[in-house]
């Protein structure tokens, strides 16, 4: 399986307010109830929440419940179909679909993932550049 490349390389500023031991997954402590999260959405395999640095006047975080480092290490394609299905479900619920919303997944260090755990960003409530970064 291919590995992410070196999170340990990560500016300081990618982990500002996380707070974790090294070792310890932020999103896994969220899952398990041992972090606090203003939670949205929750099924037997995907929990969704607000991010505590949010990029945007609604900025959701969407994690499948079992740890998966990245893109790149998703083996079931079955995945993405529920973390697409739990986004557009919020962004329904939230009323974004009027004006839009943008859902982002960086994979790896250098596209600006910094929590090693999968995750989608639902980002909404203004305007948004082309290219992104």
């Amino acid at each position: 399986m291919l590995q992410p490349a070196s999170w340990d390389k990560m500016a300081p500023s990618c982990t500002d307010g996380v707070n974790s031991l090294p070792g310890n997954c932020v999103f896994c402590e969220i899952v398990e109830g041992r972090r606090k999260a203003a939670i949205l959405y929750e099924d037997p395999e995907v929990l969704a929440f607000r991010d505590i640095l949010p990029q945007a006047p609604t900025h959701i975080l969407i994690v499948p419940k079992e740890h998966v480092p990245s893109a790149v290490a998703v083996s079931d394609p079955d995945l993405w179909s529920k973390l697409m299905d739990v986004a557009r479900k919020l962004a329904l619920e939230l009323g974004c679909e009027d004006k839009g919303y943008r859902l982002v997944v960086n994979s790896g260090p250098q596209a600006g993932q910094t929590i090693p755990h999968l995750h989608v960003h639902l980002l909404a409530g203004r305007s948004f550049r082309w290219p992104p970064g």
